[in-house]
């Protein structure tokens, strides 16, 4: 009976082993970083020299730098390819856009990437051209190169404006431990060709304001309830597009930072007008 006993303890021992190897393992394993690339109009991406598809693009790869080109399909816009280096994060999803036109100058689009720094969230900000103005929700900041910590890792919408260029707006939202970094550039003088000029009155488009909350912020949710998983948070005073709406509970589901779409509840949130640009 010892003898059994024995073997019982043995076998169960293995066991443990082999489960705790395996779960160690898991959690060393490294996270994938995310990218996701959006072109007007679409264009061929090269990552690291390879052909990897087209936009709209989107995928998990490890982390480190690579080398992006994106090559416009239109052959009128080939002249204006695109070349940059990024840095991919681990668990983070780096967001690229571009809008190409004839002349280099007037192309124009973002960067939004992350670097782990393991201290307080911040925000940097370099553009084209230097010195352009930085807003951080509707306030004045300073000039690019542009770097600030006094941020929350909560929706910030930014805007990046330059004397004889087209103004750029954005949403983004800062990660604890990370610095946030944007790279824009701005398209200079008229808008860039495959942005029309608006041939009738504007019409308003449909935004959500939200507001005011017992904590200062309200939480945005992966479905239109309260049990589901949270992916981020708005604060009070802070407009968004309406993406969709549900029907049933009536909650807005917006854009709260770029690339990232969430619901949040219409008892702290109302639709008011804008006028597009």
């Amino acid at each position: 009976m010892g003898k059994i006993w024995k073997i019982i303890l043995i076998v169960g021992g293995l066991l443990a082993l082999i489960l705790a190897i395996f779960f160690g393992l898991s959690f060393i394993k490294p996270k994938k970083a995310g990218i996701r690339i959006e072109t007007t109009p679409a264009a061929a991406v090269f990552i690291d020299g390879v052909l990897v598809g087209k936009t709209p693009y989107e995928a998990t790869r490890n982390s480190g730098e690579i080398d992006l080109k994106l090559v416009p399909e239109s052959t009128d816009l080939a002249p204006t390819e695109f070349e940059t280096k990024i840095l991919l994060s681990a668990g983070i999803k780096t967001i690229v856009k571009r809008t190409f036109a004839k002349a280099d100058e007037e192309s124009f689009g973002e960067i939004v990437s992350f670097e782990k720094t393991g201290g307080k969230e911040s925000i940097a900000v370099v553009s084209d051209p230097d010195s352009a103005q930085v807003s951080i929700d509707g306030k004045a900041y300073g000039f690019t190169p542009f770097k600030t910590s006094a941020t929350t890792s909560t929706g910030h919408q930014i805007v990046i404006s330059a004397p004889g260029y087209l103004e750029t707006t954005m949403t983004v939202q800062p990660v604890a431990g990370y610095k946030l970094t944007i790279i824009a550039k701005l398209a200079q003088g008229a808008t860039a060709v495959q942005t029309p000029a608006p041939t009738s009155t504007p019409k308003p488009a449909p935004m959500v304001e939200i507001l005011t909350t017992p904590s200062g912020f309200l939480r945005v949710r992966e479905e239109p309830n309260t049990t589901s998983k949270e992916l981020g948070r708005v604060t009070p005073g802070q407009k968004f597009e309406v993406v969709a709406e549900d029907s049933q509970t009536g909650w807005f589901k917006i854009e709260f930072t770029t690339g990232e779409q969430g619901w949040v509840s219409n008892q702290y949130a109302k639709k008011v007008n804008s006028i597009e640009p």
